[in-house]
């Protein structure tokens, strides 16, 4: 038979209303009893029903995650992986558990937010990007909901949130290729609403302006999902209307589209870089110069920086920047 709240509170010599204090770690429980009510419920193995509480009314223990892509696609981008398991694997440890929901856009996403809240299944949510006029934020501020952004939001002084410093390390990525003598340098990118590629693109301008480079005419693609065959429809088009010798994109995934391309047309002298440091990006030839983003840690951080606020309401919204690093490879040697 499972054990109640009620034997605990038998076992410790507590009332149920401290053993429940305790479970969530109130602030207003001794030191002495919280001991005591832990004993009792390592002694009588007891483990709380966090759907009840959720269904009585009261907080639980389980953080929503809305990851704003289908199944399918999802998983091809080591970067959501590698984010969802720094959040699980913090999670795991302040003992709390995770629900996730797959959305195609920004109504869907919307939408599971509200079932979240409504049905008291969650007591905070993850964003795993960050948009222009964001819909899931503008919702959750609006009903009061503790959240946290992997991402740069656009007033970052009233939210919680971790992200790179995109701006520079995209900066730092073109200025690299400008010291080996490129001139003409193109950019791939994600959906032109999304933070992530709004600073990454600003990035890029300011290195081309500070070098007294221009912008060529039809060389910047911004795409709305990360995918080796847009990566390959940008290249081909580079291709045929401009003189490029070097590529940058916003994630791996457009860089190996990018590499099939020129291994086609025997271009391997155009310069390619990347975003993520995925693992297949040290096995494909050549090997892809990328920007090592530390997603785990950025999801280790955006957990903690939810679960801190869910315990202690009382904590100022803070932003934290997670450091990146250029990882140069074969793809941007000049000679291969």
């Amino acid at each position: 038979m499972r054990v109640t709240i009620k034997e605990v509170a038998k076992e410790a010599n507590v009332s149920l209303s401290t053993v429940s204090r305790v479970l969530h770690n109130s602030s207003k429980i001794t030191d002495e009893t919280k001991k005591r009510v832990n004993d009792a419920i390592k002694k009588l193995g007891y483990h709380p029903n966090y759907i009840a509480s959720s269904l009585a009314g009261k907080p639980t223990k389980t953080i929503g995650i809305v990851l704003p892509n289908d199944s399918d696609e999802l998983f091809k981008n080591t970067f959501f992986i590698n984010a969802m398991r720094g959040i699980s694997i913090y999670a795991q440890k302040r003992g709390y558990f995770l629900m996730y929901s797959f959305s195609k856009d920004d109504e869907e996403e919307v939408k599971f937010i509200e079932k979240y809240i409504r049905s008291g299944w969650v007591s905070g949510v993850v964003l795993l990007n960050s948009f222009e006029n964001d819909k899931c934020i503008e919702y959750l501020e609006e009903h009061s909901f503790p959240f946290v952004i992997i991402g740069t939001p656009n007033r970052p002084k009233s939210i919680n949130w971790v992200d790179n410093d995109n701006r520079q390390a995209m900066k730092d990525v073109v200025l690299s290729l400008v010291k080996k003598g490129k001139k003409s340098i193109a950019f791939i990118g994600g959906h032109k609403k999304m933070k992530v590629t709004k600073d990454r693109y600003l990035g890029y301008q300011e290195a081309l302006e500070e070098s007294g480079l221009k912008i060529k005419k039809n060389s910047n693609f911004f795409f709305d999902s990360f995918t080796e065959e847009n990566g390959k429809k940008a290249m081909r088009n580079l291709l045929s209307t401009n003189d490029v010798d070097a590529v940058v994109t916003t994630d791996d995934l457009f860089s190996f589209g990018v590499l099939d391309v020129l291994k086609e047309n025997k271009r391997l002298d155009i310069m390619v870089t990347g975003f993520n440091n995925t693992p297949r990006s040290t096995f494909i030839s050549p090997t892809l110069t990328t920007v090592e983003i530390n997603a785990d840690e950025l999801g280790e951080k955006a957990a903690r920086l939810l679960i801190e606020n869910l315990e202690n309401k009382d904590l100022e919204k803070q932003g934290l920047l997670v450091s990146s690093s250029l990882i140069e490879r074969e793809s941007t040697k000049n000679e291969l």
